[in-house]
């Protein structure tokens, strides 16, 4: 497969992003494609995915991620969102946030476990968390 070129990333910081996402998809059994991407839906990178599903993932992850916030300021007394999990018979999905404006997004098989994925993904996410965080985007205009 492919990996998806991001725009939004400066390209000194795209072969790091690159291999940050490839060494999570191979320490993880079973893990397909990781995606980091802006919580607004934009790809910065990814790993196993073609640019069209890079950025069909990313809406997707950035749609679950926003509904979480959502629902966690009604339920969770505002805290922010750690991780979003969406288990279907043949996958596992797993969204995480990764640093201010910035989620981390990790696609798996039905045997992945998920608690390695979510723990692995949290160590990645800790370690370079400065590298990962994605600033807001303004509208055009503005």
């Amino acid at each position: 497969m492919d990996n998806a070129s991001p725009n939004d990333s400066p390209s000194d910081q795209r072969p790091a992003l690159d291999r940050l996402l490839t060494g999570l998809v191979e320490r993880v059994p079973h893990a397909r494609s990781a995606l980091l991407l802006t919580v607004d839906g934009a790809v910065r990178a990814a790993h196993g995915l073609d640019r069209e599903t890079a950025e069909q993932l990313a809406a997707l992850a950035s749609g679950l991620h926003a509904l979480a916030r959502g629902a966690g300021t009604r339920f969770a007394d505002g805290g922010p969102v750690r991780q979003v999990v969406v288990e279907w018979d043949a996958a596992l999905l797993s969204v995480r946030a990764a640093g201010n404006g910035a989620c981390l997004a990790a696609l798996a098989d039905r045997h992945a476990d998920a608690a390695v994925l979510g723990f692995e993904m949290t160590l990645l996410v800790r370690s370079v968390r400065s590298v990962l965080e994605s600033p807001l985007r303004l509208p055009v205009g503005r």
